[in-house]
C-alpha cells in the first residue's frame, strides 16, 4: 500500500533535488571518472558480470552517462561536484512504472535483487510486496547457496522479505559482484521473467538474456551502457545510498494505481 499520497513529475524532481537523490548527489566527479576507466579495463567491481561491446571509449561512455543520468558532459571536469538529472530520474521512473505495470498483466515471474542492502533494500521490499499483492510471482531461487570468493569470506544468497542480497559474516553485504546471481541462475527452476536490481544482480541477469530494470547511481557506468546497447530495459538513476525510508516516495509514484 502507499505510504504517502503520489507526486506528480515535478513534485517528485523537486523532492529528489531535495534530499540529493538526484540534483547535487553526494557521488564525486573522481568516482564517475574513476569507475568508467575501471569498466573499460573489465574491472570486476564496475563491470557488474556485463562484458561491453568493444566499441566503448571513456568518450562514449561519458556521453551515454550525460545523456541517460545528466552528469556533466565536459571531459575537462575532472573533480568536485556532479550531478544527476532529477527530470531523467522521473522518466526513467515512469518508464519503470510502464514495465511493472505489464509485468501484473501478464501474472510474471519476478525476481528481485540488490546490493545495497543498507540503501535500496526497502525500495526492492516496498515493490516486490506490491507485485505480489497485484498477482505476479515473486521468486526465490536459490535461498541458501553460496561460495569462497577469493578473499577467503564464504558468501550466500538470503532473502530479506522476498530480495534476494548477498550474505557474509553473519551480515547483509553491499556488493558490485555477480557471481551469486550467476549461482542463482544454474538452479533448475523456471527462469524469471523479469529481474528487478542494481549492481552485479543486475548486470549477471542481463547478460544471461533475462528481461532486467533496475538502479544505478552515476558511478556506475555499466548498467547506462547496457542499457543503451538494449540489454537492460529501464535503469534509473539515483544515488544508490540515501537514508532507506527517503526512497519510499519514489515507489509511491511508480506503484500508484
Amino acid at each position: 500500500m502507499p505510504t504517502t499520497d503520489p507526486l506528480d513529475p515535478q513534485q517528485l524532481a523537486d523532492y529528489l533535488a531535495a534530499h540529493a537523490i538526484a540534483g547535487n548527489v553526494a557521488t564525486p566527479r573522481e568516482s564517475n571518472l574513476e569507475n568508467i576507466a575501471s569498466m573499460l579495463d573489465g574491472g570486476l567491481d564496475d563491470t557488474f558480470g556485463l562484458t561491453p561491446a568493444a566499441h566503448w571509449t571513456t568518450a562514449s561512455v561519458l556521453a551515454v552517462m550525460a545523456e541517460k543520468v545528466g552528469v556533466s558532459g565536459d571531459p575537462g571536469h575532472l573533480s568536485g561536484q556532479d550531478t544527476i538529472d532529477p527530470l531523467r530520474t522521473v522518466a526513467a521512473l515512469d518508464r519503470l512504472r510502464d514495465r511493472l505495470a505489464l509485468a501484473v498483466s501478464r501474472r510474471e515471474r519476478v525476481l528481485f535483487a540488490t546490493g545495497h542492502p543498507v540503501g535500496l533494500l526497502a525500495l526492492h521490499i516496498q515493490f516486490a510486496s506490491t507485485l505480489a499483492e497485484r498477482g505476479c510471482e515473486v521468486a526465490r531461487i536459490g535461498a541458501g547457496l553460496g561460495f569462497r570468493r577469493e578473499d577467503g569470506k564464504a558468501r550466500d544468497i538470503r532473502y530479506v522479505a522476498n530480495v534476494a542480497v548477498s550474505g557474509c559474516d553473519g551480515n547483509l553485504e553491499h556488493t558490485h559482484r555477480p557471481d551469486l546471481m550467476n549461482l542463482l541462475l544454474k538452479e533448475d527452476v523456471p527462469r524469471p521473467d523479469l529481474v528487478v536490481a542494481d549492481h552485479g544482480w543486475a548486470g549477471a541477469a542481463a547478460e544471461a538474456g533475462l528481461s532486467v530494470v533496475g538502479f544505478a547511481d552515476c558511478n556506475d557506468p555499466a548498467l547506462f551502457v547496457a542499457e543503451a546497447e538494449g540489454r537492460i530495459e529501464v535503469v534509473v538513476p539515483l544515488d544508490d545510498s540515501v537514508a532507506p525510508h527517503l526512497y519510499a516516495v519514489l515507489g509511491d509514484y511508480v506503484l500508484k494505481p
